[in-house]
């Protein structure tokens, strides 16, 4: 069985240090991860903690390249078996339901032919409110999938749904959304 390739999208949550236990988690679990960190995302985690534990370099700009001619959100996009956005903001999913493409997660997501698997942080008022819902029911109508979000005490103080995920529980639902145990 050949190593799956997941992009881990990481957005600008307060979730997104959890990313670095997901990284971790998903390559024990044997797959190859190459994380894409939005601005607002490496306010909350660095790329360098996500490189060391993905044990890929991170992608953090549209214009990140590699070494070919091929633009290296295209590279990803085409070669990614597994899009997962964890955490994702209602910022993101909004920018993903309506197909823009402001930077590399956004443009990759809109290039790839992927499965994704959304896990959703964010507070409570903001999930429940009808334009996410609407960007999440458009979303899920394309084929998309959404884990999460989970209630508890959230870190603006309420009490509710709105946190993210647990770790466990999206790295077991990613690897089962590729299909392999690994």
């Amino acid at each position: 069985m050949s190593q799956p390739r997941i992009v881990l999208g990481v957005t600008g949550s307060i979730a997104a240090y959890k990313a670095a236990d997901l990284a971790g988690q998903l390559v024990k679990r044997g797959a190859s991860v190459t994380c894409v960190l939005t601005a607002e995302a490496r306010q909350f985690v660095t790329p360098l903690t996500l490189q060391v534990l993905s044990k890929n370099p991170v992608v953090t700009d549209l214009f990140d390249e590699t070494e070919s001619w091929r633009p290296g959100h295209i590279a990803l996009a085409d070669t990614a078996d597994l899009l997962l956005v964890a955490p994702a903001t209602a910022h993101t999913i909004a920018q993903l339901a309506l197909g823009l493409a402001p930077d590399a997660l956004t443009a990759i997501a809109l290039a790839t032919r992927a499965p994704l698997l959304i896990a959703p942080a964010m507070n409570g008022k903001m999930w429940l409110h009808p334009a996410t819902q609407g960007h999440v029911r458009t979303l899920e109508s394309r084929g998309a999938e959404f884990i999460g979000p989970d209630e508890g005490m959230l870190s603006c103080g309420y009490e509710g749904v709105g946190r993210l995920w647990p770790v466990e529980g999206i790295v077991d639902r990613a690897m089962a959304r590729l299909g392999r145990y690994v």
